[in-house]
């Protein structure tokens, strides 16, 4: 059962919760009926949510474009980039091609402010998005531009965190 209206909406801001916003509604769009398919900008495969949702194929599918590691802003290799415009193509590909309900572009915002993907590509990308496909855009540093052309913007607000204090991520919770 397709969607009949797709929307853009953006998890964006301080706090974590942005992709395990967008990883719960790909487990309820799943629970509908629709194809969800996740992609992962700036991060490798090895996350516990990966791990689940590997087992809920066909309905949502993952695929992660990243290296190990870390990225700081001014730091990236040309492999970042690569992998970046990488992601964006297959994206795109899944878009157009039919074969998604819903379609999650996590960390996108995140690729922006590091400058590993053009705005105007972005832009563009959401020019393009068919009417009866869903698209979600997490990350932190979601630009103006973006949030302007979305349908629903959330931002997560940091009021508190155990990093505060000193605790680590931790399996299961945080990754």
């Amino acid at each position: 059962m397709p969607l009949n209206q797709g929307l853009i909406q953006v998890y964006t801001g301080n706090a974590k919760g942005k992709s395990t916003a967008a990883f719960g509604l790909a487990v309820r769009a799943a629970g509908h009926g629709l194809k969800v398919h996740i992609v992962q900008f700036m991060k490798t495969g090895d996350y516990g949510e990966n791990k689940t949702l590997a087992r809920l194929a066909p309905e949502i599918e993952v695929r992660a474009f990243g290296r190990k590691g870390f990225i700081h802003r001014g730091g990236a290799r040309a492999e970042d980039y690569e992998l970046a415009v990488q992601a964006l193509d297959y994206a795109r590909e899944i878009m157009l091609s039919g074969r998604a309900d819903v379609l999650i572009l996590d960390e996108i915002n995140n690729a922006l402010y590091f400058g590993l993907l053009p705005l105007e590509a972005v832009l563009e990308f959401l020019a393009a998005k068919p009417p009866q496909i869903e698209l979600v855009l997490t990350g932190r540093n979601a630009p103006r531009e973006i949030t302007e052309r979305a349908d629903l913007v959330t931002e997560m607000l940091e009021v508190k965190h155990p990093y505060q204090q000193g605790i680590g991520s931790r399996a299961g919770i945080e990754y």
